[in-house]
């Protein structure tokens, strides 16, 4: 969008860096923030300024002024499983932090706002075999390691909404399950234990070729949304001229657990060595929680344009190419640091 300026937070992490080279695509002049001292040159290469900022220290925010900002993309805060549990954190890094990037919007002028919720504030209605509608009433788990950071993300929302109805701020409200893309970090706190992602753990098996078992009912289905799919939601919402709201993200087809694990071991393992798959229905099912995207579909455009295969080989190109390494590193340095003992 020509001479439009976006702001994204949370620029050097998972959502956010993908997220600012789509929206430099689409047209916007884009800034890059995030809490690294540096980007190790990564957008500035891209024609896009980095700024380090802390989004908790309120004073940290005035490096950003007079930018001219026309939407903001925040995509900053802890993540608990990307941290020790820590709930000081969540709280200052999510809910703190989104108060000052909205006193930041109004001294600014800058009135819409793209934010990442979780799926967890709805997780009353998991399980139930239905997709969840986008706007029914929010909550939180009583207990686990998604609580706290609920409990958090529940509260910047809440925030955001009381300058839309105070300031008449736009905001899209992001809702999703895992997003996937290939990061050269495998690993992630589970249950306060560092580990590999289920996932990934699934493609290191297929690429060595091991026996992988399908547990519990096979037919358990999942949202399967790709980073190059999400990042259109974003450049949407960053060009729509809507008051905005709740916004679903799910996935095209809904894959089910076998199909999954099958198509992994398709794009994954060697041809003269393929993992043998099979059953353990004794094993817990999959978790199997559904969410309804119609609303996102026609508000924000969003038709997916990768199925699971497609996804995957995409996944494989950039395992094999790691487009984001000067950002991020390579997946040697994070399997030295986290896979001794795992």
């Amino acid at each position: 969008m020509a001479g439009s300026k976006a702001l994204v937070f949370g620029a050097t992490g998972n959502l956010g860096a993908y997220s600012a080279l789509a929206l430099q695509e689409a047209g916007f002049d884009v800034v890059a923030c995030g809490k690294r001292l540096s980007d190790n040159n990564f957008f500035e290469e891209k024609g896009i300024p980095y700024y380090s900022v802390d989004i908790t220290d309120k004073t940290e925010l005035g490096k950003l002024r007079g930018l001219g900002i026309d939407v903001i993309a925040d995509f900053a805060g802890e993540l608990p499983s990307r941290c020790a549990y820590n709930p000081q954190m969540l709280i200052r890094s999510i809910t703190e932090g989104t108060v000052n990037i909205l006193e930041y919007m109004r001294s600014e002028g800058c009135k819409k706002i793209i934010f990442p919720t979780t799926p967890y504030d709805l997780f009353a209605y998991h399980e139930t075999g239905v997709p969840i509608d986008p706007d029914t009433p929010r909550g939180f788990p009583p207990r686990g390691d998604h609580s706290v950071y609920a409990i958090a993300k529940n509260a910047a929302v809440d925030l955001i909404e009381n300058y839309h109805n105070e300031l008449g701020f736009s905001r899209f409200i992001l809702r999703f399950f895992t997003i996937y893309q290939y990061h050269p970090n495998a690993y992630h706190y589970a249950n306060e234990q560092m580990q590999m992602m289920p996932y990934r753990s699934l493609m290191r098996r297929a690429g060595n070729g091991e026996k992988i078992s399908i547990y519990g009912n096979p037919n358990r289905v999942k949202e399967m949304v790709y980073i190059k799919d999400f990042t259109k939601v974003v450049t949407n919402a960053a060009v729509s001229s809507l008051d905005g709201g709740f916004y679903n993200i799910g996935s095209p087809h809904r894959v089910s657990l076998e199909e999954m694990i099958r198509g992994i071991v398709e794009v994954f393992s060697p041809a003269d060595n393929p993992s043998v798959i099979d059953y353990d229905p004794s094993k817990p099912d999959t978790l199997q929680s559904m969410l309804d995207w119609s609303k996102t579909e026609k508000e924000l455009n969003y038709h997916p344009e990768y199925d699971f295969k497609k996804m995957l080989l995409d996944f494989k190109h950039e395992m094999e190419t790691e487009p984001m390494s000067q950002l991020w590193g390579t997946k040697d340095y994070y399997d030295a640091l986290y896979g001794k003992g795992i």
